[in-house]
């Protein structure tokens, strides 16, 4: 059993990984303990985007009249519906990866894989009692959610992630400790289903690094529609008669029939072998380079095992530059224009700098900033929504940064995302020509304001 790479882990990283290694001539193996696809495909990214959809839908055919159409009555759903649906495309697109793989060339292996040593520059690797020998490793084993030490919360029901995106139950009440970016995805998803949704925040913000301006707006816009957020507050106790809270030295309990733990993830860096070939860890997970190799030569580190962006798309970029070094090319990896996205409605994200970054580091810099509203296509479609556009430069004119609320807030990022990563400056910039009209033209708009 000899390759040329060995895998561990088939989340976003792993997979791109490996059909780019097994395209690239290097015989590949990939070892998954559970679903090809890892969190992101079977428990994250892609079921959420799927819920989150229909309960946009939902949200669309509620303000229809708005629009000049009449649906008729009051809108329903059905729950069970949404959760199949939500199956249906996680295993067309699992089915999909798989074969994918398969087409690469790719050997699939399902089992838990631990590296148990090396001999004469020859890495082993254990996997449901089979020995594979092989030059160089990936390492892709991803994270897993934190559960912080509450007091009561092992003796309640308490819901991560996974539990949530399964049930074909909605409580009356939902509440949500940690208004990171995957409580406040599920408290849109919950709110829009009819449930009384509480957010707890230890944080005075919402939405952890990303822009405090949007965030705040967002933030606004859910109260509005009915959802609690409990700022600058400490979960002190969970029971079945809900979660204790304290601020400013008081306390009260929030009444919830269901709880949702969502404080974060942390890199899976515990036994898998990376021990036996003394790879050096720094903080919460892998010590990579800027070519994704670890502290070992032949050990790479792509993906949440690194402690570093935890998001699917940076793993991909990841993955993509720890096979291109060991195929020989220098192909370096920089996250000075990482995208990140909230699939609330409306949609939030962000790429580069924040205000609050460079004003924490002493660094000039201006902003442009002009509503939604200077689209014409996003009042068209958006009778019910407002919106930011924030564009951040330096000294030197160039962008830095850009913000957005609204939709499709997802889908404009990338024009941000391209600008910040070609160093392009805004004059540079403004000579592109949009279609008209498009969302899209806000971003040519701003740079003018």
């Amino acid at each position: 059993m000899e390759y040329d790479l060995a895998i561990i882990g088939g989340g976003p990283a792993g997979y791109n990984a490996a059909e780019k290694a097994a395209l690239g001539g290097l015989k590949t193996v990939l070892f998954e303990r559970n679903a090809v696809g890892g969190v992101c495909l079977n428990e994250g990214c892609i079921p959420t985007k799927t819920l989150l959809y229909s309960a946009k839908t939902l949200d669309n055919i509620k303000a229809a009249d708005k629009y000049g159409i009449i649906a008729g009555g009051d809108p329903s759903f059905d729950l069970g519906k949404i959760i199949n649906r939500k199956n249906k495309v996680v295993r067309k697109l699992t089915a999909g990866v798989r074969a994918k793989l398969s087409f690469s060339g790719v050997e699939i292996v399902q089992g838990t894989a631990v590296i148990t040593g090396e001999e004469h520059d020859v890495i082993h690797i254990t996997c449901e009692g089979q020995v594979y020998s092989v030059k160089y490793v990936l390492a892709c084993t991803g994270s897993e959610t934190v559960i912080p030490p509450i007091p009561g919360l092992a003796d309640v029901p308490y819901w991560t992630s996974k539990e949530a995106l399964d049930s074909k139950e909605l409580p009356e009440s939902l509440a949500i400790i940690g208004g990171g970016v995957i409580g406040i995805e599920f408290a849109s998803f919950f709110n829009s289903m009819g449930v009384k949704v509480h957010v707890i925040e230890m944080m005075p913000e919402i939405l952890g690094a990303m822009d405090k301006e949007t965030s705040a707006m967002l933030r606004a816009d859910y109260a509005k529609r009915g959802v609690k957020f409990l700022l600058g507050t400490k979960v002190v106790g969970v029971s079945d008669k809900g979660v204790q809270v304290e601020k400013d030295g008081k306390t009260e309990t929030i009444e919830a029939d269901r709880v949702l733990v969502s404080v974060g993830r942390r890199a899976n860096i515990q036994n898998i072998g990376l021990d036996t070939l003394q790879v050096e860890l720094l903080r919460n997970g892998v010590k990579v380079n800027e070519y994704m190799q670890t502290s070992h030569p032949r050990v790479y580190a792509a993906g949440d095992i690194t402690g570093f962006s935890l998001l699917a798309h940076t793993a991909i970029r990841e993955g993509e530059v720890a096979i291109s070094h060991i195929l020989g090319e220098n192909d370096p990896m920089s996250y000075k224009a990482i995208p990140g996205v909230v699939y609330t409605n409306p949609e939030i994200a962000g790429v580069g700098k924040t205000e609050e970054e460079l004003h924490a580091e002493g660094t000039p810099h201006r902003v442009l900033k002009l509503p939604m509203a200077y689209s014409g296509r996003f009042v068209a479609e958006n009778e019910t929504g407002s919106g930011l556009c924030k564009i951040i430069v330096d000294s030197e004119d160039r962008i830095i940064g850009c913000h957005l609320l609204g939709n499709p807030a997802s889908e404009l990022i990338v024009l941000a995302a391209v600008a910040i990563d070609n160093g392009s400056t805004v004059e540079a910039f403004r000579k592109h020509v949009y279609p008209h009209p498009t969302v899209a033209e806000i971003i040519h708009e701003t740079l003018f304001s």
